[in-house]
């Protein structure tokens, strides 16, 4: 199985074009889906994260996310205690999920992959990329991040520099969505005949 690894920065459309892929019958692994799922209330993980980080970090039995994110990326050392705690448990299940599998190729969506080290779980990576202002724009219209924080996290991120010279695959999504669907189409066919 060609396992194909989808990265790129905050709002550079990595949904998007994951969804694509799922449209068209690809199996999809999100590492932020799972790492969504390792915390949900009451988890191993979730206890881990509170010895570490402290009792404040839970709001009504659930982990308060946006503390959560607050804290670790404005400080290195907590983000990488997150990290250790997370990021084995997301690399088994990963695997797990890919071993249950039996398709000719599958797509695995690890946003941070040069920060995580994932690239051993892939055979290629397919970088999405976007303009600066407009990943500016959609993250204040999506998520309702001041201009301060996206710059905190595209601080914590590796650049688009750096996750081009992992790139096997780049797609450049500076149109619309249509020529963004279009440009995974290409790609699908392109892994297919890869894969065999």
């Amino acid at each position: 199985m060609l396992r194909i690894g989808l990265t790129g920065g905050i709002g550079s459309g990595k949904t998007v074009v994951s969804d694509r892929f799922r449209h068209l019958g690809v199996p999809v692994i999100d590492t932020d889906e799972i790492a969504h799922s390792l915390t949900t209330r009451k988890s191993a993980a979730v206890r881990e994260i509170v010895r570490e980080f402290g009792p404040h970090i839970v709001r009504d039995g659930e982990l308060d996310r946006n503390a959560l994110r607050e804290q670790v990326f404005n400080d290195a050392v907590a983000r990488h205690k997150l990290e250790a705690i997370l990021h084995p448990r997301i690399r088994d299940e990963v695997n797990r999920r890919m071993r249950a599998l039996d398709v000719p190729y599958c797509l695995i969506v690890v946003p941070l992959m040069i920060e995580t080290n994932f690239q051993d779980l892939v055979d290629r990576v397919l970088v999405v990329e976007a303009p600066t202002e407009k990943r500016f724009q959609w993250l204040a219209a999506r998520n309702g991040f001041s201009h301060t924080n996206i710059k905190q996290i595209f601080s914590a991120q590796a650049s688009d520099k750096e996750r081009a010279t992992i790139a096997d695959d780049l797609i450049r999504n500076d149109g619309d969505i249509a020529s963004l669907v279009r440009r995974v189409d290409d790609l699908h066919r392109r892994y297919t005949a890869l894969a065999g």
